[in-house]
């Protein structure tokens, strides 16, 4: 009978092939247990909690968050920004700059911050406990895919060090999910990878606690690495500038203007446009008319000058 190591050994395989033939990502890594190391970001990555109840502090581990910074550092395949303590700290410190209290030359204000095209969300499967408080989580049919709805999935096991966990990311300007991946572990997991690849060095280091020194936290490590590398497998095909690739930021008409049938004027107008009117931008420009279309579907072009982002 093919055992769950066997199982997971192939899993990975097959994903970090996958990654291969993928334009983001370079060869394969020489052994399985190594975080997939692309040639190219993928773009801009935020990581953020998931909106469950805190299953790891019982663990004594950090967040899986810091877990997946990790990975997606040491990766090179999207370049990070901070969502959490450390933009909070930004904040304070455009308030200091606010109230007159840095030096002349900081050049800290606004429009510095860079824009997240996807946020990741790390997460166990469920999270629900058991009565016996040794088990979190239980089997979700059809969430993941048929892979893990087939197999017993409960999230974390503390008695067998099971893990079943899941990455989300989702497209920060469409809310649009671009991939869903799962990852198993068990204890019987680590004797094949358990010195290679991740765990090398006495520790993971960028806060992630207890994840390398801890044995539920090697096997939540080889479970997020498994999801980590099948997503980055699936993102592989992601546009260069995701800015570019989605539909234009809708603006506002701020002055009277007409809604003209061509960007000379010729042709006469289609419709008056009042203050007020939101617009949407088809992305072509002819000097400073743009092509939009209006609320009811009709298309034509209007001066930028008459019209500002939406809020």
């Amino acid at each position: 009978m093919e055992t769950r190591s066997s199982r997971l050994a192939l899993a990975m395989a097959c994903a970090l092939a996958a990654m291969a033939a993928a334009p983001a990502a370079r060869a394969a890594p020489a052994q399985t247990g190594e975080i997939p190391v692309c040639n190219r970001s993928l773009g801009t990555l935020a990581v953020v909690e998931s909106q469950g109840r805190n299953w790891w502090s019982g663990q004594r581990l950090a967040s899986p968050t810091a877990l997946i910074k990790v990975f997606v550092n040491r990766s090179r395949c999207f370049t990070l920004v901070d969502r959490g303590v450390g933009l909070e700290a930004m904040k304070a410190e455009r308030g200091l700059a606010a109230d007159g209290e840095l030096r002349g030359g900081s050049n800290i204000g606004k429009g510095q911050i860079r824009a997240a095209d996807y946020m990741m969300v790390p997460d166990v499967v469920s999270q629900n406990d058991d009565a016996s408080g040794n088990r979190i989580g239980g089997l979700i049919g059809g969430l993941i895919g048929d892979r893990t709805a087939a197999a017993v999935v409960g999230g974390i096991n503390i008695k067998r060090k099971t893990a079943d966990v899941v990455l989300t990311v989702t497209d920060a300007r469409s809310s649009e999910q671009v991939a869903m991946t799962d990852g198993h572990a068990s204890k019987t997991d680590l004797g094949w990878s358990g010195g290679a690849g991740v765990f090398r060095g006495a520790a993971l280091g960028g806060g992630a606690t207890g994840y390398a020194n801890t044995e539920m936290g090697k096997v939540l490590t080889l479970a997020y690495l498994q999801a980590y590398t099948d997503m980055v497998a699936q993102l592989g095909g992601l546009p260069a500038n995701a800015s570019a690739a989605n539909a234009q930021q809708a603006v506002t008409v701020n002055k009277p203007a007409r809604l003209l049938k061509q960007s000379n004027g010729k042709g006469g107008a289609v419709r008056d446009l009042d203050v007020g009117m939101m617009l949407y931008p088809t992305g072509n420009k002819d000097g400073l008319m743009w092509e939009v279309d209006d609320e009811l579907g009709n298309r034509g072009w209007v001066n930028s000058t008459l019209f500002g982002l939406s809020r």
